[in-house]
């Protein structure tokens, strides 16, 4: 930019944060309820899954993602064909290693909001490729993740090896991911700090407010990310909208889902299962009511067996249309930062829900395209009803409340206004009518 004679304000990182990006990471320590170690037989292969297996074994063991080994600990390893490829992926059995270790606490609650990240800001997503195979283990912990090289007719000893990453299948392998990467990115919020940076497993998203911080920010990222041992790919890096995001598609201002595949085909209680853990986990971008799904979230009532079987019923059918049709049509909104936020409780008891909302006073929707509402995101309450009769201030009091936890993680601030549903038949409400139906009501 210097040759136009134009000088960008962004200071060049301090010698404190290139310390922090290039200093050796410290590798987390399993808690372990045994030390007596776990022995799983290896299981006979097919001559063409074997080959798979041998030549997954030499490009790991080129990697250095694995040693050979002589630990006394063992788990099967098997190879599954990769969906319309000719590539196989190496898993390993970790069932019974993972019964002897410690759970460890989760690090983050849930995924980052984009509608958090504010309109028209610039973005860039870099996704990690094979994120588990760049963090080490432990080095007193890696023997315990051996596994065995079968061989056709014994006609030699058996090649073992043990991992020196994160295998796939261990149960902790996620929270140590999160916690590994955030160490890299730490420095950089630091050095880049009027960039915003969303982390979530291996994806990971940079938002400037303009072009010249975006690229600072994105150049520290890529760099502390690679001097740690990670692979990155170029056609990998998102910098043009629309940006495809766990799942979202987000533009300069909107958020829409990527086509998302609904399992429509209902055979038994584990693929009902599966399709309300997508829907619930779409709930709050595209307004998804609890009686737009009680059709569905019916059909796991019963607490049977994973595999008992279960169909869709013609209300489970309309109810599945009607959520594929919102799929294509409902969005929500990336926020304005000059913007308030606010709450407003709509539907019918008994299941009344809430839309965190911003609304622009100087916009009139028939003045051009733009809507002067920003949908943030849509609140609902659990599912299952409470057995005890609930009054309707109850169930009011409980969604402000659910709300209000929700915009303090998400902005950490408050609403400006709560639109709360009051019905009366004179058509309005005085300040002391207002104050009377809050001292009768504690929960309200």
């Amino acid at each position: 930019m210097a040759q136009w004679g134009v000088t960008i304000d962004i200071p060049d990182p301090s010698q404190d944060f290139w310390v922090a990006t290039t200093e050796e990471r410290p590798t987390r320590k399993l808690n372990w309820k045994t030390d007596s170690p776990v022995w799983v037989e290896q299981w006979p292969l097919s001559k063409q899954k074997l080959k798979a297996l041998e030549e997954l074994v030499e490009e790991q063991l080129a990697k250095g993602h694995i040693v050979e080994t002589t630990s006394p600990w063992n788990s099967p390893v098997f190879v599954i064909q990769k969906l319309g490829k000719d590539k196989w992926r190496l898993l390993q059995d970790l069932r019974q290693i993972n019964k002897v270790i410690e759970d460890m606490g989760s690090l983050q609650p849930g995924m980052p909001s984009p509608t958090m990240l504010p309109q028209n800001w610039k973005l860039a997503v870099i996704d990690i490729k094979d994120c588990f195979f760049h963090i080490p283990l432990h080095p007193d912990d890696a023997p315990r993740f051996a596994f065995s090289v079968p061989i056709i007719k014994r006609e030699a000893p058996r090649k073992r090896y043990h991992w020196c990453v994160l295998p796939q299948g261990l149960k902790v392998s996620p929270i140590i991911c999160q916690w590994y990467v955030a160490s890299l990115l730490s420095p950089i919020r630091v050095a880049a700090e009027k960039a915003i940076i969303h982390h979530y497993m291996d994806d990971v998203l940079v938002c400037s407010p303009t072009d010249d911080v975006l690229s600072h920010a994105l150049d520290l990222t890529i760099n502390a990310l690679v001097v740690a041992g990670f692979e990155l790919q170029e056609d990998k890096v998102q910098r043009m909208p629309p940006w495809r995001y766990l799942g979202l598609e987000i533009g300069k201002r909107t958020i829409v889902l990527q086509k998302l595949e609904i399992k429509a085909k209902i055979e038994a209680l584990a693929d009902a299962y599966q399709l309300c853990g997508a829907l619930n986990w779409v709930r709050p971008w595209l307004g998804l009511t609890t009686e737009d799904l009680a059709p569905l979230f019916n059909l796991l009532k019963g607490g049977e067996e994973l595999s008992s079987p279960r169909e869709l019923t013609p209300e489970a059918k309309d109810a599945l249309g009607k959520v594929q049709h919102l799929m294509f049509t409902r969005q929500a909104h990336r926020c304005d930062p000059d913007l308030s936020f606010k709450f407003i409780i709509m539907g019918k008891l008994p299941h009344p829900h809430g839309v965190i909302f911003q609304w622009r006073n100087n916009i009139k929707k028939d003045q051009g395209r733009e809507d002067p509402l920003l949908i943030i995101e849509w609140v609902f309450l659990s599912h299952q009803r409470s057995k005890r009769m609930t009054r309707p201030q109850e169930l009011v009091a409980e969604l402000i409340r659910k709300a209000r936890v929700q915009i303090r993680e998400l902005a950490g601030c408050d609403f400006e206004c709560i639109h709360i549903p009051i019905g009366l038949r004179s058509g309005q409400i005085t300040k002391a009518m207002l104050e009377h139906l809050l001292q009768e009501n504690e929960a309200l």
